[in-house]
């Protein structure tokens, strides 16, 4: 019996344990991962929704801050993959059916996917920082939003907005990359307490 106890108990140890963490670090359950995703979608769409009432202009059509990227970023430490993609796409498809138009939701969603994409790809298989992660991010975004705006005009001269997006991009994503950085130092010690 008391080996049964025991192997009960280090079970449900083992179960709450999660083997990429570090040692002793508990483990999500369902309904806190639920809270958590929620909780970010809320934020990355007030954020866009504040981007969006707020008249500052770039000087090029179409360029925003990207604060929704806020978010993601700060979602790429906390949450895993999945739960990310889950919040971005969540995010850009209500904002885009509030706030947007079909057009403008085909720009988001490639744009939103592919720096989704690159931004996790840069995170796991590289030891950057969250600065150059972020810019990454920037600049992918504005590259897919091109892609998409040819693609729907069916006109390549449109690339020659690519050397002001590229600049923005890193310029936004700079932004965004010193505030997810100062997020991520004050947050990540006890987020999950």
């Amino acid at each position: 019996r008391m080996i049964l106890k025991m192997r009960h108990l280090r079970k449900s140890i083992l179960y709450q344990i999660n083997p990429s963490t570090k040692w002793g670090e508990k483990r999500m359950t369902r309904s806190q991962k639920i809270s958590y995703c929620a909780v970010f979608t809320a934020l990355a769409m007030i954020f866009s929704y504040v981007e969006a009432i707020l008249p500052i202009n770039f000087g090029v059509p179409g360029m925003k801050l990207g604060l929704a990227n806020l978010v993601i970023v700060a979602g790429l430490y906390y949450l895993n993959e999945k739960d990310v993609l889950i919040i971005s796409v969540t995010r850009i498809l209500l904002m885009g059916l509030l706030f947007g138009n079909g057009m403008s939701l085909i720009y988001s969603l490639t744009g939103g996917m592919l720096s989704y994409l690159i931004m996790i790809l840069m995170k796991e298989k590289t030891n950057l920082s969250v600065l150059v992660i972020s810019i990454s991010g920037g600049i992918t975004h504005n590259i897919g939003q091109l892609i998409a705006a040819s693609l729907v005009v069916s006109n390549f001269h449109i690339f020659y907005y690519f050397p002001a997006l590229l600049i923005a991009g890193t310029i936004t994503g700079l932004l965004i990359g010193i505030v997810s950085e100062r997020i991520l130092k004050i947050l990540k010690p006890n987020f999950f307490d």
